[in-house]
């Protein structure tokens, strides 16, 4: 699927019946005006435990979640996969929830990819989702810059991370340098040595970077420390994230960290649970809030993305977050609903063609 040269004239087709709608990074960013939480019927949803009486397991989603849900936002890790694996059942799933005529949009904290780059990725594993669909923490970050006019100022990005917030910031022709071009650099530490840096520029974007270093942690904190107004953006701090299916890895907050450490500034978060994205998606398409689920597999940046933007919210138990932790007294942070995965979904559906075998 072709993707546009520019962010600015790049269109997003929906999967609806027109499928047409203006694309573009600018104005996604608004204040969000104390938007209502919306109210939830719990009337055939059982409270499944005594340590946390807020926590409801999905039990009849076909009463309770699909008839009050029109779109459905969905993180990708841990949810749809986990490293480069499917989760069992997605596929049949997203299939039919299309059926029923539900909009769905992929939206993911990892910035190691472009949207283009995830496209391929849903590609390879065999998931049909057009790129319209998909937005990362990558194109966040671009859509920032863009709100902001970064452009006009002249300055430069200094890229903490990968090839995917280059892309992004390549769409809408925002000078940047670093990320894997520094890979492997060892800045000279014998006496009297300094690493010199770039008093052009303007912002450092720090993301998931598999080749993070010491050269790029203190090329970083030079920036932000000595330039002027220099921004410090995070396009997310997750804690851990999936790079295979095997164990969890340490995240974002691990690289964003070290230069909160060393620069003594917090970041401008980005990606979830910041409303940037979401409130894009209402903007431009006119979306009721009210009638969006967020699911993820985080309650810190998924499920709370969906409580603090007006939206429902949906737990799994796919990915990072144990049903221990989420139902632990010392968890604040309450979904709508948990499950053990989207597949269950269509529990009902599944148990009469188990009865049948």
């Amino acid at each position: 699927m072709p993707f546009a040269k520019s962010a600015l004239t790049a269109v997003l087709t929906l999967a609806s019946a027109t499928r047409t709608a203006a694309f573009s990074h600018v104005g996604i960013l608004r204040q969000r005006g104390g938007a209502a939480m919306p109210v939830l019927s719990t009337a055939s949803i059982s409270s499944t435990t005594a340590l946390h009486a807020n926590v409801k397991k999905l039990s009849e989603p076909a009463k309770d979640l699909l008839p009050n849900v029109d779109v459905f936002i969905f993180d990708c890790d841990g949810v749809i996969w986990r490293g480069d694996s499917v989760i069992e059942g997605i596929p049949e799933t997203l299939s039919k929830l299309r059926s029923l005529g539900k909009k769905m949009f992929f939206v993911t904290n990892n910035s190691t990819k472009s949207r283009k780059g995830y496209k391929k990725k849903f590609d390879s594993l065999g998931l049909d989702v057009p790129a319209e669909e998909i937005f990362s923490s990558s194109f966040a970050a671009a859509a920032y810059f863009e709100q902001t006019n970064f452009k006009e100022t002249g300055k430069k990005v200094y890229v903490v991370g990968e090839v995917g917030i280059q892309e992004e910031l390549d769409l809408i022709g925002v000078p940047h340098f670093g990320g894997p071009q520094d890979a492997g650099k060892i800045p000279d530490m014998g006496p009297g040595c300094a690493v010199s840096h770039d008093p052009d520029v303007g912002a450092v974007v720090v993301g998931f970077d598999r080749n993070i270093n010491y050269y790029k942690i203190q090329y970083a904190q030079l920036c932000i420390n000595e330039n002027p107004g220099c921004e410090f953006i995070a396009t997310n701090l997750d804690a851990v994230t999936h790079l295979t299916d095997a164990q969890e890895w340490a995240g974002n907050g691990s690289m964003v960290g070290a230069i909160k450490g060393c620069t003594g500034k917090e970041p401008t978060v980005v990606g979830k649970p910041g409303p940037l994205m979401i409130d894009y998606l209402c903007d431009k398409l006119n979306l009721d809030r009210s009638r969006i689920c967020m699911v993820g597999d985080r309650l810190d940046t998924d499920v709370l993305f969906g409580n603090d933007n007006g939206l429902k919210s949906l737990l799994v138990l796919s990915g990072v977050t144990s049903e221990e932790k989420l139902l632990s007294d010392k968890n604040t942070i309450t979904p709508d609903f948990y499950a053990d995965s989207i597949v269950d979904f269509f529990m009902d559906e599944n148990a009469k063609v188990g009865s049948t075998v």
